[in-house]
């Protein structure tokens, strides 16, 4: 869509009120919350490793993402009403620019967005515990994570493709919004589920070797 198709964008969503908080004011209050979240993690995680360390901060990050923003996202359906400048009704009133399917409450995004924020949201922080206490299933649930939100995110791009992919307000909603904010929960949890695979699969390998040394001395 051009800028010019913006509102007219919004005709197809009864009641829609334009948000009244700039991108600006939205985006520096979330990165300052975000870098408060990170900053109190890493600051209680100096005994873990560096790579335990940031992944810790990266699974508090999403996981209060998922919990706080996206859980606000589907148990308020009228968000795009609102008249009051709610913090996080605007949010979601300036992400609908770059994907229109929120404004619309459309079943799919609000059912993706349901489980990520109801299943995965909670597994997140449980993952930053189990990193800290190094507990056995740490990467297990990691694994998990990962996989899930891989899924979720796939689910998110292919049924907006089948639709048409034409959601943005812009070009540039699309890119910085439906694109760029996004594909971190590509990149990320790919790595992070390649990383656990790995884990995983070298404990068995090695209990494995103590199993057969074992035979052989009996």
């Amino acid at each position: 869509m051009s800028t010019s198709t913006t509102e007219s964008a919004y005709l197809g969503v009864p009641g829609f009120v334009p948000g009244t908080l700039s991108a600006t004011t939205l985006l520096s209050v979330y990165g300052l919350s975000s870098l408060f979240v990170v900053s109190i993690v890493w600051l209680f995680s100096g005994r873990s490793t560096k790579i335990d360390r940031v992944i810790m901060c990266w699974w508090a990050f999403t996981g209060l993402t998922h919990m706080i923003l996206e859980g606000y996202f589907v148990f308020t359906p009228d968000f795009f009403k609102d008249t009051t400048g709610h913090f996080l009704k605007e949010v979601w009133k300036e992400y609908s620019k770059g994907d229109l399917r929120y404004a619309l409450r459309d079943s799919a995004i609000v059912t993706v967005e349901g489980l990520t924020a109801v299943l995965e949201g909670p597994a997140c922080i449980l993952a930053v515990y189990a990193i800290a206490t190094k507990k056995s299933y740490s990467h297990v649930l990691q694994l998990a994570i990962a996989l899930g939100q891989l899924y979720g995110t796939f689910v998110y791009y292919i049924t907006a493709i089948l639709d048409g992919d034409n959601y943005s307000a812009t070009p540039y909603h699309y890119y910085a919004y439906y694109i760029g904010a996004n594909a971190w929960w590509l990149l990320i949890p790919s790595l992070i589920a390649i990383r656990s695979w790995k884990k995983i699969c070298a404990a068995f390998e090695a209990r494995n070797n103590r199993n057969k040394t074992k035979a052989r001395r009996d």
